[in-house]
């Protein structure tokens, strides 16, 4: 049997990864500025972290989310106090695309409603919303078998009333920052907005925080450098750093009934003891204050060393788009300067490191960039 070949691979095998760091199997090591699509979180090979899943594994193993498990209140517990979020409820799952169809369903359960207002350059899963990165500026298309999608100009409030107005409308979804469609940051303004045009409108406000939250933007979750209180919150991605996992968390306007929602390999002891170990470091190691120092030395010396581009981002997450394609650029910088990077389209370079990384390794890859340019 082969590979259903759908991803273009670089010829690079990793052997070995700890903190920023990937070495592969002729003994190469690459910084690592990509994290894995902000996967990793706390950094490679964290000994806390494996220490935790070791004994985990040692003790119960693996186990569904049919028992009771105990480490699921211990999480809960842990993400609302370390994300100021106690006043929501958890709602553990296996990754951000499912996260975002328990979302989708809990706003048409709470609406009666089916439509769904998403953005261009949005992303919300592949089983989801993933028709939201488009060229054009309003489609109508498939979410699921449940949803379908009207998807709007972003910053055009009165195209957003204009169709909450005709009443169908269960949810909008929108990301704290737009990751794969280039890392654009929201205006505080155009969220409060929407939250506000919800609440008119009788619609649920879900805050997709799949690749933007875990303290990646300098918060916990990328919103909160706004005033609002979404309705539901979705993560996924760094939750687990590497592990997979998802959560929704949901605010106690939603009332749960037995089989409202479900899941295979939500919440099992593996996931729980991966998600707890990730926010034991993030809060011991204060990974958030790190990835918002670490993040705004690096947007000043992009701006003051990188010309003719846009740079965009907060925190550790970063998008530095040129006028011309940087497929060139890009495997410079990882086959002769060993630095990994991510990428939007043609001309976007996507940082999304481990939210541990220094002013040194972040100098290296600025001095790397600008000598390739």
């Amino acid at each position: 049997m082969n590979l259903f070949d759908v991803y273009p691979l670089f010829d690079i095998e990793p052997t070995k990864a700890e903190g920023c760091y990937i070495w592969d199997k002729e003994g190469n090591k690459y910084l690592d500025l990509y994290g894995g699509h902000a996967v990793i979180s706390i950094g490679h090979s964290h000994p806390h972290y494996i220490k935790r899943i070791s004994e985990q594994l040692n003790n119960i193993g693996f186990y569904s989310n049919s028992v009771q498990n105990p480490l699921q209140k211990e999480l809960a517990n842990k993400l609302g106090q370390i994300s100021q979020l106690e006043d929501y409820d958890l709602f553990l799952c296996n990754s951000g695309a499912e996260a975002n169809e328990n979302a989708l369903k809990l706003a048409s359960f709470e609406t009666g409603k089916k439509r769904v207002i998403s953005f261009k350059k949005g992303f919300h899963g592949r089983t989801s919303a993933a028709v939201a990165i488009t060229d054009n500026p309003k489609i109508v298309a498939p979410i699921n078998s449940n949803h379908e999608s009207t998807i709007l100009e972003l910053n055009d409030l009165d195209a957003v009333e204009k169709e909450l107005k005709e009443g169908d409308v269960c949810a909008v979804i929108i990301e704290g920052i737009m990751g794969i469609g280039g890392i654009i940051v929201l205006e505080n303004d155009f969220l409060e907005g929407l939250e506000s045009l919800c609440k008119k409108y009788k619609a649920k406000l879900i805050l997709d925080e799949v690749q933007s939250g875990y303290g990646r933007s300098g918060k916990f979750f990328a919103f909160q450098y706004s005033s609002i209180q979404p309705d539901i919150i979705t993560t996924a991605k760094g939750m687990g750093n590497g592990f997979p996992v998802g959560a929704v968390l949901i605010s106690r306007e939603f009332k749960p009934w037995y089989g409202m929602l479900g899941t295979t390999f939500g919440g099992n002891y593996l996931a729980c003891a991966a998600s707890l170990a990730v926010l034991e470091v993030i809060e011991n190691e204060k990974l958030i204050e790190n990835s918002q120092k670490t993040g705004d030395h690096i947007l000043k010396r992009l701006n003051q060393d990188i010309k003719k581009c846009e740079i965009r981002g907060k925190g550790l997450m970063i998008g530095i788009e040129f006028e011309e394609p940087i497929a060139d650029l890009r495997k410079k910088l990882l086959f002769e300067d060993k630095i990994f990077t991510g990428v939007s389209g043609a001309n976007t370079i996507r940082i999304l490191p481990p939210l541990c990384l220094n002013q040194e390794q972040s100098d290296l890859f600025i001095d790397k960039l600008t000598d390739s340019l």
